[in-house]
């Protein structure tokens, strides 16, 4: 063969190999499906782009790809348990070596042609995360759960029936592929399965899907609100360190879109010396709510403090607000604790000075303010005078005869103007004794009681002893002045005791007298004391104080024939 034969016929092999690559149709690739499924259930396929799977055997071919240069075509016979009918790719029980990439070539009639493609991965548990379609997650009160889209699918298409389980246990009386979960709470966290039972060959098979619910916090954002600080001046001391705090509410669960800032003479806050700022976001549980609060820390405050403006300044997540403070210098406590001392003071020695004055002061207003209520009593004598002379010693009995006698009257009747009834000085002659007394008891004001030196120390008295004109004590007197100031209540009583009562005390007294003394102690009268005779001495004072306000009127006596 000539070397001229030999280009013809290379030429030739060129040319019809040429031809033969150009005769078969380029495919146009999709894109590769993925799933995950789980073994032992079926699985029914078709490529998304086509409406349905029913297509001829003819037009479409499905293999297993177990290189990349090595493929394994897949048998149409439906006995078979992967195995495909037109565009449907079948798995009746999948085991694990089902795992790997599938590709259908599809030829149509018009000579155009089609690769698809289907990756799967076969997992024995049925609670590995790869299983799952897809988190639902909102903070709806009344929550949705779809049924994956594969297993819905399949229902519709081979008229299948539909359940949900819950964390894998079975959920009553749910069919629907969309599951509707009320009152959504914690509580109804965990794993959907929607799981579909179909027929296929007379035999059932089981197709399932799994999602995850979780229950979104709710959010809610608010207008932020200024909590703190609640008013515009806020009181510091010089030189004495004070904490600003700047507090924003924001709203709930926005923890991300609530800040709480200060800005000093309207501009943001930097760092200087002897000031410090921290900030922090605070969720309250289980309200959720969020505070953003800034502290502004001044170590020593200083005059300048005091003409500053510090603003508050709240950032929500479409508003922000702000409130303008200043510093005001706390008012000293020590003038008010020193005023409210000196009151105090002021008000316990106004107490004592009444207390120690006390019959001053009501002997002062009485000569001020003279009363007029004695109009209206019209009895003779201001006190009825009783005295005891017997067991006594003539010493004592001529210190009580000076008392009753000279010193009484001088004091009480020639320099206040008071009239008593004393026995000896003012009974008339020849008048019936019990009817004397008993007719100047009732003229009287006061019975007052004087008792001599020593009077509890001689022989017990008692109210029944025998009257007799030296003894009035315990005698008729006595007797009938009780009757009106302890029965009768019209007697006030005033007891001077002279001199020291004794070693007894008052044991060896009348009882009735001994409970009028127990009421009010007898006022104590020492001879030869610093101004006892006269009438503005202590002594004095204490006896005109017990008297009537306003003496007695001047009413002569009337003469008896």
């Amino acid at each position: 063969m000539d070397s001229c034969q030999l280009l013809s016929l290379v030429f030739m092999l060129i040319s019809t190999s040429e031809c033969s690559e150009t005769a078969e149709p380029q495919c146009e690739d999709f894109d590769v499906e993925s799933f995950n499924l789980l073994e032992g259930e079926a699985f029914y396929f078709v490529p998304y782009v086509l409406p349905d799977g029913n297509l001829p055997d003819e037009q479409i071919t499905w293999y297993k790809n177990h290189s990349i240069s090595q493929t394994k075509p897949i048998s149409p016979d439906k006995n078979k348990r992967v195995h495909y009918h037109g565009g449907v790719l079948l798995f009746l029980n999948l085991q694990t070596e089902d795992s790997g990439l599938y590709t259908a070539r599809h030829e149509t009639p018009s000579g155009k042609c089609y690769n698809y493609f289907l990756k799967v991965a076969v997992y024995k548990n049925k609670t590995d995360a790869a299983l799952l379609y897809g988190q639902i997650k909102n903070s709806d009160q009344n929550k949705k759960v779809p049924c994956p889209d594969p297993v819905r699918y399949t229902c519709e298409v081979l008229k299948g029936t539909l359940t949900w389980k819950k964390d894998f246990k079975l959920l009553q009386g749910q069919h629907k592929a969309d599951l509707w979960v009320s009152n959504a709470t914690e509580a109804i966290e965990g794993i959907y399965t929607c799981t579909c039972t179909w027929t296929y060959n007379d035999k059932q098979y089981k197709s399932s899907g799994s999602r995850r619910l979780k229950d979104k916090e709710q959010i809610a954002h608010r207008k932020p609100e200024i909590i703190s600080p609640t008013d515009k001046e806020l009181f510091a001391d010089e030189g004495v360190e004070i904490k600003l705090s700047c507090s924003v509410f924001c709203g709930t669960n926005v923890a991300r879109d609530c800040n709480a800032s200060w800005h000093v003479h309207g501009i943001p806050f930097n760092n200087k010396d002897g000031y410090t700022l921290t900030s922090q976001i605070t969720v309250d549980n289980p309200s959720k709510n969020t505070i953003a609060t800034a502290v502004l820390t001044i170590e020593r405050v200083s005059a300048e403090d005091f003409q500053t403006e510090f603003k508050c300044i709240g950032v929500g997540f479409y508003t922000v607000v702000s409130d303008t403070y200043t510093l005001k210098r706390r008012e000293s406590i020590i003038p008010l604790v020193t005023g409210r001392v000196c009151v105090l003071f002021l008000f316990i020695f106004s107490a004592m000075l009444v207390k120690c004055f006390a019959i001053d002061l009501a002997l002062f207003f009485r000569h001020c303010c003279p009363l007029r209520s004695h109009n209206k009593d019209s009895r003779m004598y201001d006190a009825y005078v009783v005295y005891q002379m017997q067991g006594v010693d003539k010493m004592t009995e001529d210190s009580l005869c000076q008392f009753v006698t000279t010193i009484l009257p001088s004091v009480l009747e020639e320099k206040c103007g008071y009239r008593l009834f004393i026995h000896g000085r003012d009974d008339i002659p020849g008048e019936d004794r019990l009817e004397l007394v008993e007719d100047r008891m009732k003229q009287s004001r006061r019975l007052m009681v004087i008792l001599p030196p020593g009077s509890g120390s001689g022989p017990e008295i008692t109210d029944q002893r025998p009257s007799s004109p030296q003894n009035p004590i315990g005698g008729f007197d006595w007797q009938v002045g009780l009757h009106h100031a302890l029965l009768l209540r019209e007697i006030s009583v005033i007891v001077i005791q002279l001199g020291d009562t004794g070693p007894d005390g008052y044991a060896r007294l009348p009882p009735g007298l001994r409970h009028l003394i127990r009421k009010r102690a007898p006022i104590r009268w020492r001879e030869g004391s610093r101004g006892a005779v006269a009438w503005n001495s202590r002594f004095w004072k204490r006896v005109r104080y017990l008297m009537p306000a306003t003496p007695a009127k001047k009413c002569p006596q009337l003469a008896i024939i």
